[in-house]
């Protein structure tokens, strides 16, 4: 990801006029220059009082000195070109990315001392600040520095600030570029194992055996001829036939699908940070849609507020219809600026799955009501398979060596969805997702041989 701009570092006279040039470079003295400027005034008026011209002209060296180092910093026309390079541009939260500067002369002249500044939000780390010597004619200086959060969202990198100073100390004056990157930080994706999950190994279920069983792998459905389609595909005895070129369309097997609910509302959520229970139920749906669409399953991203990622599409799934890569992509980016939202209930989220047919639902759940846990529980029904990560409010909200609450709540909103047929987890504070994987995999499994279902079934 790169982005840059070109620039000279000072402003020149016919944008402000010779006052407001002045200006400016005055503005620009430092402590050494104001310094020397004060001690040349008091020196030209003792020099006046007491009639001593060596010490006028001592007073008026003084006060010329750093005004002339104003005049030929704020005259300095440098012509340089900066670009900024991230990497990587997407990075999880409590991990590294480097940035890299790269400052070009483009100008005729060799440039003086020049310092160069990044701007970069508080939570990335301190100002990265550097000083670039003597840059030729048509040279070029690279640095870099690393930023780190551990909290996710899309941070600003920039403008780049060029300080100009003259070899004395002086002035200084400062220069942006216009431009800026930006640098998400997505939510921390754990590694999660494979588990018996629905069909195929590649995520295609049912959908696949019924079309192989009535068509076969090779049958083909004929179209019109489209600009662009490859010329192999050509049906030349359809062709013949209908009097114009027709092409061979390979029936597509079916993908199954999974849709990940994830729990936003504030209410059902206590304490913040990274250590909290909100930012373990990101990390857990972002950790979730990425291990199903190595799968190779159609995934999408659902919240309480009815919202899906990545849009309302033909069946607003990802992964069948557009690269793999894109839809984790979009989707990182969606949960590295997810916040709490204000609804009180599931309902909006269950109208989206009234639809049926939706695959596996993969819910993180935060407290519930008993009104709220009903609704969840009803979800069960428009969805192959359901799988609940439940959030202990109680535990989540104490502190880790604070003493527990005892109470039957966690217990009985876990008994509700388990009667509806969900696979239902309570989430302890600090749980590792794979571990609770793991054990809705083997509860999952005691399920289906309890009811004399095949093991071979998985979450379907």
């Amino acid at each position: 990801m790169t982005a840059g701009g070109t620039g000279q570092p000072s402003t020149g006279h016919g944008e402000k006029g010779e006052k407001g040039g002045a200006r400016t470079a005055l503005a620009g003295l430092t402590t050494r220059g104001r310094s020397f400027l004060a001690a040349g005034i008091a020196a030209a008026i003792c020099a006046y009082v007491l009639g001593q011209p060596d010490l006028l002209r001592v007073g008026l060296l003084l006060a010329a000195l750093p005004l002339i180092c104003a005049a030929v910093v704020y005259r300095t026309r440098y012509r340089v070109a900066g670009s900024r390079r991230l990497s990587p541009a997407r990075v999880p939260a409590g991990s590294e990315a480097r940035v890299h500067l790269r400052m070009d002369n483009v100008s005729r002249l060799p440039t003086g001392l020049l310092m160069l500044q990044d701007r970069v939000p508080y939570v990335l780390g301190p100002r990265p600040r550097f000083v670039l010597d003597r840059v030729e004619a048509g040279g070029r200086r690279e640095v870099s520095y690393r930023v780190r959060s551990d909290l996710r969202g899309r941070y600003p990198l920039g403008p780049l600030q060029l300080r100009l100073s003259d070899p004395f100390g002086m002035c200084e004056l400062t220069r942006a570029f216009s431009t800026y990157d930006t640098l998400t930080v997505i939510p921390r994706v754990e590694s999660l194992p494979p588990v018996r999950l629905s069909g195929e190994a590649k995520g295609y279920g049912d959908g696949r055996q019924r079309a192989l069983a009535l068509a076969g792998e090779d049958d083909v459905i004929p179209r019109g001829y489209r600009y662009g389609d490859d010329l192999r595909r050509v049906h030349w005895r359809l062709t013949a036939r209908y009097g114009e070129l027709m092409v061979r369309r390979e029936e597509q097997p079916q993908r199954s699908r999974c849709t990940v609910l994830l729990d936003t509302r504030a209410l059902s959520y206590q304490g913040a940070g990274p250590d909290s229970a909100f930012e373990w139920a990101v990390s857990g749906a972002a950790s979730v849609l990425v291990h199903m669409l190595e799968r190779g399953f159609s995934v999408r991203l659902l919240t309480d507020t009815g919202n899906s990622v990545p849009g309302e599409g033909s069946d607003g799934f990802a992964g069948a219809s557009q690269e793999s890569a894109d839809a984790a992509g979009l989707m990182m980016d969606t949960l590295a600026v997810v916040d709490h939202s204000d609804g009180t209930g599931l309902s909006r989220a269950y109208d989206v799955l009234r639809g049926g047919n939706e695959g596996l639902l993969v819910a993180f759940l935060g407290d519930l009501d008993e009104e709220q846990a009903a609704v969840a529980a009803k979800m069960r029904q428009r969805s192959g398979g359901a799988v609940a990560f439940l959030l202990d409010g109680d535990s989540w909200g104490r502190e880790p060596n604070g003493a527990s609450d005892p109470t039957n709540r966690q217990e009985e909103r876990l008994r509700m969805l388990r009667e509806a047929g969900w696979t239902a987890l309570g989430v302890p504070r600090g749980a590792p997702l794979n571990e609770l994987w793991r054990q809705a995999d083997r509860e999952r499994a005691g399920v289906t041989t309890t009811s004399g279902t095949s093991g071979g079934e998985g979450w379907s």
